[in-house]
């Protein structure tokens, strides 16, 4: 997690456990990536198979959450359209680089998956 910013409070024996939990929930349901600004990105999740929307999103705002409190300046909002979820990620622009990485980790994660 060579990416994670100086204030970010996760024991550093937890940020691989971390991202793996990423990439896990990018290979698993990234569909889409959108960097909308310097400080904003979008992501396309989508359940693997019907009926999996609710599982990626139940998955997608527990990872946010603990992302939250350990990586405060992050701003997680979910928008649900049936069986799509946009995740928009907004960081202040001092933090313009963990998003660079984030956005880095999503379509290392998620091959052939479209931007």
């Amino acid at each position: 997690m060579e990416w994670a910013p100086a204030e970010c409070v996760l024991p550093t024996g937890e940020r691989p456990l971390r991202v793996a939990e990423f990439d896990a929930l990018f290979a698993s349901a990234l569909g889409g990536l959108e960097r909308v600004s310097p400080t904003h990105l979008r992501l396309d999740l989508r359940g693997a198979r019907e009926g999996e929307a609710d599982r990626v999103e139940e998955v997608a705002r527990d990872l946010a959450a603990r992302e939250t409190a350990c990586c405060s300046f992050f701003t997680f909002t979910f928008t649900r359209d049936r069986d799509d979820l946009a995740l928009d990620v907004e960081v202040p622009v001092t933090h313009s680089g963990v998003l660079d990485g984030l956005a880095a980790r999503a379509l290392a994660a998620a091959p052939g998956m479209s931007r």
